[in-house]
């Protein structure tokens, strides 16, 4: 299904080296649109846009650590000197940082790069990406957040709190721009099978799985597809929202 009625579109997708990022760029490029790959690993960053490219696709790849504010700005205007415009952004740069930690043990240090990963970095590419869209008075920027910022999850204080942060920064940039023809949105994927989970510990994956009503993980290309409709076009009446990609789980 193809959400993109003109192929003169360019999307930026952090974190485009594996998992729900690497699906994402894949999945937009096959609807036909240029992409920009960039990761905290530029090899994977470069393979997945390679994978592109090898298969008749408009991409190009690169280095971006959204922890180091100085990668950001270069990435950016990469993507804009390569395709002419940036239309959206596909932010899915996130750890879970230490798990299975009571919230009186959490450790400061691994609680502040947690934030830095999924909360500050998720500001400072908004703001690196906005100037462009404003000129145009057109964009589509989706943050993936987690069903963790909607109830949180038992041992991952640190995730739960920098995912609903995360949530609640989206709701409030969209009212900033929601005249501008600027969309902001957030996903809220329960378990999706990805490298990021198979890291986690069976006991963690398993208390998550067990709070999906259809019982199973999500799969990447289920994800993929609906971020392609979301920083598409047709995603046109919709800002501020947190999309439910959780089996069930969450259903406001």
């Amino acid at each position: 299904m193809n959400y993109f009625d003109n192929a003169n579109y360019a999307v930026l997708v952090v974190g485009a080296g594996r998992g729900i990022g690497r699906a994402a760029a894949l999945e937009l490029a096959a609807q036909g649109i240029a992409v920009a790959c960039f990761d905290s690993d530029a090899e994977t960053a470069q393979k997945a846009a390679e994978e592109i490219k090898a298969g008749g696709g408009k991409a190009v790849g690169g280095r971006l650590d959204v922890t180091q504010q100085g990668t950001i700005g270069p990435a950016v205007e990469k993507t804009a000197a390569e395709f002419g415009r940036i239309d959206a952004l596909v932010n899915c740069a996130g750890i879970t940082g230490r798990t299975n930690i009571p919230a009186h043990e959490v450790d400061l240090e691994d609680f502040d790069f947690v934030y830095h990963v999924n909360l500050r970095g998720a500001l400072l590419l908004s703001q690196a990406v906005l100037p462009h869209m404003l000129k145009r008075r057109y964009g589509r920027i989706l943050h993936v957040s987690s069903i963790a910022g909607k109830e949180g999850n038992a041992g991952m204080t640190a995730y739960s709190a920098t995912k609903a942060g995360l949530i609640g920064m989206v709701k409030s940039m969209a009212k900033d721009y929601v005249e501008q023809g600027i969309t902001i949105n957030a996903l809220a994927p329960a378990v999706i099978r990805t490298p990021m989970v198979d890291a986690l510990p069976q006991a963690t994956v398993d208390y998550m799985t067990a709070k999906i009503p259809m019982r199973r993980c999500g799969e990447l290309q289920e994800a993929a597809h609906m971020i392609a409709w979301i920083v598409s076009p047709a995603c046109s009446f919709t800002t501020g929202f947190t999309f439910d990609l959780s089996g069930g789980r969450a259903t406001y």
